[in-house]
């Protein structure tokens, strides 16, 4: 696949053995999930890789900040969602600790800011600077996601800072379901939200994602790089599977697919994944190369044999 990229060829190459053998502890796989469905389609690839070599996934779900604890503490040994830079504080409360290893960039390519649907992108809105003056139109309200994410939060600095010169605008915090479900039903009304990329809204929703938020979401609207973050002592002690998540790479528009699929279809995650994966043999020997099964056989041929069937 082309978004493999050369660090995370290298890292798989040079930093974990091949054909490592995993020891029996290493058989359950935990992780967590934000709610977020670009997370809830990867980790479901996740799952269905793991579970074709004889591991068991063990995915909780947590909100972010609580996600990032339980990774930090030991209750967790993987998190595939470390959305960079809109969780840089998380990541340097982690580096400070010490006791993780970022495994992978999983992800480039995507964006994350603030949007307005059609009819606030035809009521002049293109810009943070132009919300306000439209305030009675929008309601005076923000659309966010579920509470203590951090894009939520800089939301909220953001009122509670009056910039933009929106002190008096209020943060309606939701899931993210919940978020695209008042979008939908806005109709000619404007609304402004959390919008991102990959995400099959893309496709569904008439989006302008709005300049001017560089200092709360970062430039190229919000552009950001996701990663995979895993507690050294499971990296050292798990090989076989941290080389899996070292190589486990993904693109925007294999995410907008399974997440389609999920949202759109009402697909589980894992059965939208290993349909994905029937179909992309070639990917399953790029992430599965030097990869066994936890009893070390060949882990490409395993996998392929589970989604054939």
């Amino acid at each position: 696949m082309k978004a493999l990229t050369m660090t995370a060829a290298l890292l798989a190459a040079t930093a974990l053995p091949a054909l490592a053998d995993d020891a029996a502890t290493c058989g359950t796989v935990r992780y967590s999930d934000p709610g977020w469905t670009d997370i809830t389609a990867t980790n479901g690839v996740a799952a269905v890789l793991l579970e074709s070599l004889g591991y068991t996934p063990d995915i909780a779900t947590l909100s972010v900040p609580v996600g990032y604890e339980a990774l930090k503490n030991g209750q967790t040994d993987l998190f595939l969602g470390n959305w960079m830079p809109a969780q840089q504080k998380f990541r340097d409360d982690l580096d400070a600790a010490g006791t993780i290893d970022v495994l992978a960039q999983n992800l480039e390519g995507a964006k994350f800011t603030l949007a307005v649907n059609k009819a606030g992108a035809d009521a002049g809105v293109t810009d943070f600077a132009d919300l306000d003056a439209q305030k009675d139109a929008f309601g005076g309200k923000i659309y966010g996601i579920e509470p203590g994410a951090p894009a939520n939060q800089s939301i909220q600095a953001m009122i509670e800072a009056d910039e933009f010169g929106l002190g008096d605008w209020e943060l309606v915090e939701s899931g993210e379901q919940a978020m695209l479900a008042q979008v939908s039903r806005s109709g000619d009304s404007p609304v402004v939200f959390l919008a991102w990329a990959p995400h099959p809204m893309n496709e569904a929703i008439d989006i302008t994602y709005l300049s001017g938020g560089d200092k709360q979401f970062g430039p190229d609207f919000g552009g950001a790089t996701v990663h995979t973050l895993a507690r050294k002592e499971w990296v050292a002690a798990c090989p076989n599977a941290a080389r899996l998540f070292s190589q486990l790479v993904f693109d925007v528009p294999m995410e907008n697919v399974l997440m389609g699929k999920i949202l759109d279809d009402g697909a589980d995650a894992k059965d939208a994944a290993k349909e994905w994966l029937a179909q992309n043999p070639d990917a399953i020997d790029t992430w599965l190369d030097g990869v066994t099964t936890l009893d070390g056989r060949p882990g490409a041929d395993a996998v392929k044999a589970a989604v054939a069937g």
